[in-house]
């Protein structure tokens, strides 16, 4: 049974109130932790940024900010746990060590934001190293690490396998252009790069496609890994 952890950003799960994206992952979710022990952690989307950009339009400092995206986060995680039903353990879990203990029951856990300034992406990577987990997979709206913003350059190129220092590295210049949103932070990618656990990068808005990468090995990513090396097959 392998272990993984999943960043499930909120802007996947939840692309607007309205249009949820809950159902189709219940029961893959629930396909894959019949096989690995499974630790999800959710982002807080859009709706986290609407309400940080309405607190900082009352002047609310940084910290005030985090909190309030921190507690968007756990609502999201806490609809994803009444969506799983048994699934999941029940209740949203707020520290790495109250994961490591949920998983001893053999259920899905899920958790949301932990300290203000970190983002999701970096509480699971910190994870995924306190676990010890066999594959850790970022899922966002891109299929993979590109040199450079897909949606904006045309001539961007997707990798498909690198390793932790070169993410860096494309991270760090990306974060270097204004206005462009980056996969990761450089955070969770020195978390990742200090660890060595294998990171998958793919489109989570089908979920249909994790359930695929993680069964078969195959999948459209992009592979960072500190050897170059795969993960899958994945042991049940």
């Amino acid at each position: 049974m392998a272990i993984i952890v999943l960043s499930l950003g909120g802007s996947i799960l939840l692309p607007e109130i309205d249009r949820p994206n809950i159902k189709p992952y219940i029961s893959v979710l629930t396909r894959i932790s019949a096989h690995h022990s499974l630790f999800v952690v959710v982002g807080g989307g859009g709706t986290a940024r609407q309400y940080i950009s309405l607190a900082r339009s009352f002047d609310a400092d940084d910290a005030f900010s985090d909190e309030l995206g921190i507690m968007v986060t756990r609502l999201n995680a806490t609809l994803l746990v009444g969506a799983l039903g048994k699934a999941a353990y029940p209740g949203v879990v707020e520290t790495h060590t109250e994961a490591l203990c949920a998983a001893e029951t053999g259920k899905i856990v899920v958790m949301g934001g932990i300290t203000p300034g970190q983002t999701t992406d970096a509480v699971a990577a910190v994870l995924a190293e306190r676990v010890q987990a066999d594959l850790f997979i970022n899922l966002t709206a891109v299929d993979g690490i590109y040199s450079a913003d897909p949606r904006k350059d045309t001539s961007a190129k997707r990798y498909d396998v690198m390793t932790a220092s070169e993410l860096l590295g494309v991270v760090i210049g990306q974060q270097a252009v204004a206005g462009v949103n980056t996969v990761m932070d450089i955070v969770a990618v020195k978390m990742v790069e200090r660890c060595g656990i294998p990171l998958l990068v793919m489109d989570g808005r089908d979920p249909t496609q994790l359930e695929k990468a993680i069964e078969t090995g195959r999948y459209t990513g992009t592979l960072v890994s500190p050897d170059g090396k795969s993960p899958f097959p994945l042991q049940k």
